[in-house]
């Protein structure tokens, strides 16, 4: 009794495996027709495969040679503006201090110099002048006085036009204000009086 019913689990054990073994051997022939192993085919063709790393080096030399010119172009900003603040750093103590050059010039202007009693602080005033434009001058602040020049509005500032037959039309006549550049760049327009057709 015991014997029958041990053979009959055996055949259904059997029955349960015989199925399993026959999907598994499918699938394995299926994986070796449809599988894996085709894609590694393609991918190991010689030719596929230098085209594609050919392909990926010309990719990685642009893409190294962009960040170079840009790493280039980045510093040479970064010099330039390092240039341009060293160069014009004096612009807004510059524009102040014009004023004491204007302030000494107009008391040379309104003294009288043959007055015997005031001539040492005329020349006072005088030398006091001259070294503030030496050290104007010693940081590269320089004045535009354009008298009998043509006007130029990039550097002067016209107050008037005034009919003047001696002299062409658009002739700086006169200066109210001498104007000043720093390293080139204006910082102050001179304030002219220029010359126009009758």
């Amino acid at each position: 009794m015991s014997d029958a019913k041990e053979s009959e689990q055996q055949e259904n054990t059997t029955e349960q495996v015989v199925p399993e073994v026959a999907e598994a051997q499918t699938d394995a022939a299926a994986a070796q027709e449809n599988g894996p192993f085709a894609d590694a085919q393609d991918e190991l063709d010689p030719a596929v495969k230098m085209a594609e790393l050919e392909q990926a080096l010309v990719e990685a030399k642009e893409s190294v040679l962009r960040a170079q010119a840009d790493a280039i172009n980045a510093q040479r900003r970064a010099e330039k503006e390092v240039e341009k603040a060293r160069k014009f750093a004096l612009e807004g103590f510059s524009k102040e201090v014009l004023v004491v050059a204007d302030n000494l010039e107009r008391a040379l202007s309104m003294v009288d110099p043959e007055n015997e009693a005031i001539k040492p602080i005329v020349e006072g005033i005088e030398l006091t002048l001259k070294s503030f434009s030496d050290v104007l001058a010693k940081f590269n602040v320089e004045a535009v006085d354009p008298h009998g020049e043509p006007f130029d509005p990039q550097l002067h500032q016209a107050m008037s036009m005034v009919p003047n037959p001696e002299v062409d039309p658009n002739t700086v006549i006169a200066v109210m204000q001498k104007g000043y550049t720093l390293n080139g760049r204006l910082i102050r327009p001179a304030m002219v009086m220029v010359s126009k057709a009758e």
